[in-house]
């Protein structure tokens, strides 16, 4: 009978698992027909904690291999992640980020304007009799902006 199964590896208290399609006659660490993905449960940083490759566990279950609880369980967190079947590292704990401090204000936008000024929108022409410059428009194509328009 073949199953689906955790195969360990790793360092000593630093365990890795790759989850493995073995016969079940085989040890747990060894002979094996394929591997279909792995889990790192101390996973830390940017690492990727389960990986599955959810294709090849649906084809090997739909011949009659049978994952084990623990795998069944990883399945199942893989699939709810989305279709990739990676699932990555428990985000590392952080503070609450600060607001970040508000920009310098210019002074003309500081200053508040009368109620009735502030009422009403103002206009070109009002621009223009407050003794305010406007902006100069941009030029048409193919003129520099300080040259005058030629005529050719």
């Amino acid at each position: 009978m073949v199953t689906i199964r955790l195969a360990r590896t790793g360092a000593k208290k630093r365990p890795f698992y790759h989850l493995t399609v073995a016969e079940n006659s085989s040890r747990r660490d060894g002979r094996f027909i394929e591997r279909v993905g792995f889990f790192n449960p101390i996973a830390t940083g940017g690492a990727d904690r389960l990986k599955v490759d959810l294709e090849r566990i649906e084809y090997w279950m739909s011949v009659g291999a049978k994952p084990s609880e623990r795998v069944l369980n990883l399945v199942r967190e893989a699939r709810k992640v989305g279709t990739d079947g990676i699932v990555g590292a428990r985000p590392p704990k952080v503070a609450p980020a600060k607001p970040a401090p508000a920009a310098p204000v210019e002074e003309a936008a500081v200053e508040e304007a009368p109620a009735e000024e502030a009422a009403a929108p103002e206009t070109a022409a009002s621009a223009d009799s407050e003794g305010e410059e406007q902006k100069p428009k941009p030029a048409a194509d193919g003129e520099a902006a300080g040259d005058e328009p030629s005529a050719s």
